[in-house]
């Protein structure tokens, strides 16, 4: 690896996302990656799919019966 290079891993290293930067970069990823096999997924149906993802996380599980 160059100097250059060792340089830009090691701030990369450093650097600490937001949430809100994770979410973009995850939604990105999925995205091109489900994409490229089925052209139907768009970026809206990612986003909504992540929101309901996220909501679900945060709802308490049912008791089970």
């Amino acid at each position: 690896m160059t100097r250059e290079l060792e340089e830009l891993v090691e701030r990369a290293r450093k650097i600490e996302m937001t949430p809100e930067a994770e979410r973009v970069q995850r939604q990105s990823f999925v995205y091109g990656n489900t994409h490229i096999e089925n052209d139907r997924i768009t970026r809206e149906l990612v986003a909504e799919v992540d929101r309901e993802i996220e909501t679900a996380k945060h709802v308490a599980p049912k008791e089970p019966s």
